[in-house]
């Protein structure tokens, strides 16, 4: 009598006989099973067409490991992490710069880590139909990420102009405005200026 197999963790079809007889002769039973015993087996990966887990305890603990997907765990419902696009990137690293876009509204800092979030679930805001005509993007408005938003969006890009353009007139220096001066008292005018 047959030992049973054990029971696996996976499950895999048994591989076809290969013919070992050739010309118009069918095959008798004898040789059938001696082809199937003759097929190539891995060790300890198949047995009886099913998958055996490996006996070695740390093994099966790193085979376990591996099967176990990667969630937020039952605190935040088991929320998975999803695979980070380029477009997801350059959205969280907005969002953590969110509190310098806008200078009417104020958002608490992400904190001094610059890592990005593992764990987090992109969504649709859908207004209710009190805010039809107050806070709603036209479908023109709407774009597909959340920096095309912010790109296209003209009062931040001129808020955006006007703070460079603020940054840069602090940081030139102020010793290039006597170059500029034309006519015969230049230097009498810079003579005034340093005093």
């Amino acid at each position: 009598m047959a030992e049973a197999a054990p029971i696996g963790l996976s499950w895999a079809p048994k591989l076809p006989s290969l013919p070992t007889t050739s010309g118009g002769k069918k095959d008798t039973g004898a040789s059938s099973s001696r082809a199937q015993g003759s097929l190539w087996k891995p060790e300890s990966e198949l047995v009886d067409g099913l998958f055996v887990p490996p006996r070695d305890p740390r093994k099966a603990n790193k085979l376990a490991r591996k099967n176990v997907k990667d969630t937020s765990g039952k605190g935040w419902f088991d929320m998975p992490a999803p695979t980070i696009t380029p477009e997801l990137k350059k959205d969280l690293e907005i969002l953590q710069l969110r509190h310098v876009m806008d200078p009417k509204r104020h958002f608490k800092r992400a904190g001094k880590s610059k890592a990005l979030p593992k764990y987090f679930q992109v969504g649709t805001v859908i207004e209710p139909a009190s805010e039809f005509f107050s806070s709603r993007l036209t479908k023109r408005e709407r774009k597909t990420t959340l920096v095309d938003e912010l790109l296209s969006d003209q009062h931040l890009k001129n808020y955006r102009m006007r703070k460079v353009r603020e940054i840069q007139e602090s940081r030139t220096p102020g010793g290039n405005q006597k170059w500029r001066n034309k006519g015969k008292k230049t230097l009498k005018r810079a003579k005034d200026r340093r005093k």
